[in-house]
């Protein structure tokens, strides 16, 4: 059994009680020690990331159905696995995500207008990957992982101090891009951490019809440790990020955390999950919503009030509304701007291409 391997690492439960070193047993009370420095106002802080990200997620869904996007990925549900893991994240560091991680790309200090703009098909996104440590959105399923592969190799070789870390979902670990990084990253030692929001459906196809066995006893056959984490626990996922973090910057290699959450919407707005997806289900990890969860283990505390609980949810609004605004502002790229930025530098193919679909679309006019 490697060290790490837990059936599910939670320290804060679905009615928001918090577990204690003392009743943790086995490699859980480890995790402990990784968030023994959270203060009250920490937490405050982490719900009030989880609240901008949901109000900003809603404003994308609200958005495109009044067709100013083309498509948006929601994350409601997910808020904890990606303001927990995200928030473990040190300067050093670099994610590689999918196309989903808006609340990421939020803690590592993202304009949501470049996220926005990505979907509004105004930008290919637009933020600067080594500025933010944040890599552009990978629309190719599974693709970034080697892409974080093959950069954590390079910061072993620069001998750097960072980490990486790299998000993908239940369905993209059946990729064999996916396995590939597993092979890679484990032969090489590489710094990565993968991360894995298992939201219960690929798309239309549950886990189950996927794997034989849950998606963190994978890493086992690769040769690397692995930790199942309650997904819906902002305070676990920060702990287990930050352990998994600490392995790989020490030169322990890679590490794989499944994060077991739930997908709430749609897996983007152009599905509709009625078709497949059981209404009981759904009712049952509404139930386990992660903000519900830190929210109520904070009240019974008495750190969050009325007053303090009605300025989240104020600033959230506002953030909202500024971002409504910039984004229909955003004005339409140039049709041929499709061919920028193929390329590092443009090469004659490039140009050869770009001339033709303007004589065509001249043409055509």
């Amino acid at each position: 059994m490697f060290a790490g391997v837990t059936e599910l690492v939670q320290l804060l439960t679905p009615d928001g009680r918090r577990t204690t070193a003392a009743s943790a047993s086995g490699p859980e009370a480890e995790y402990q020690a990784y968030v023994a420095d959270v203060t009250d106002d920490d937490l405050v802080g982490l719900l009030r990331d989880m609240a901008i990200v949901r109000r900003l997620d809603d404003e994308g869904t609200a958005l495109q159905r009044q067709g100013e996007l083309s498509l948006w990925a929601s994350l409601r549900g997910q808020e904890a696995a990606q303001i927990g893991s995200g928030r473990a994240l040190g300067p050093d560091d670099m994610a590689f995500p999918s196309y989903r991680e808006h609340g990421v790309a939020w803690c590592r200090g993202v304009d949501p207008l470049n996220v926005f703009g990505l979907f509004r098909g105004s930008s290919l996104g637009g933020w600067d990957p080594q500025e933010h440590g944040f890599a552009l959105y990978a629309i190719v399923v599974g693709s970034q992982t080697l892409h974080a592969t093959g950069y954590a190799m390079g910061v072993t070789r620069d001998h750097g101090e960072g980490a990486v870390i790299s998000y993908f979902g239940d369905g993209a670990s059946s990729e064999g891009d996916v396995n590939e990084a597993f092979g890679w990253a484990s032969v090489f030692s590489a710094p990565l951490v993968f991360f894995c929001q298992n939201n219960q459906w690929a798309i239309s196809e549950p886990y189950r019809r996927q794997s034989r066995v849950p998606v963190y006893q994978r890493a086992r056959g690769f040769g690397f440790p692995s930790v199942r984490v309650d997904g819906n626990d902002v305070l676990a996922t920060l702990a287990v990020t930050r352990w998994a973090l600490h392995q790989a910057r020490t030169g322990a290699g890679p590490v794989l955390v499944e994060a077991l959450t739930y997908r709430i919407n749609p897996h983007t707005t152009a599905d509709d999950p009625s078709r497949y997806r059981p209404a009981d289900e759904l009712s049952t990890w509404r139930r386990r919503d992660p903000l519900d969860r830190l929210r109520t283990y904070l009240r019974a505390r008495d750190v969050l009030t009325d007053e303090r609980e009605s300025g989240i949810a104020a600033e959230a609004d506002a953030v909202a509304a500024d971002l409504r605004t910039r984004c229909l502002a955003l004005p339409d790229p140039p049709e041929d701007s499709v061919f920028d930025h193929v390329q590092v530098t443009e090469n004659s193919l490039v140009t050869t291409e770009r001339a033709a679909y303007t004589d065509l679309r001249g043409a055509l006019l």
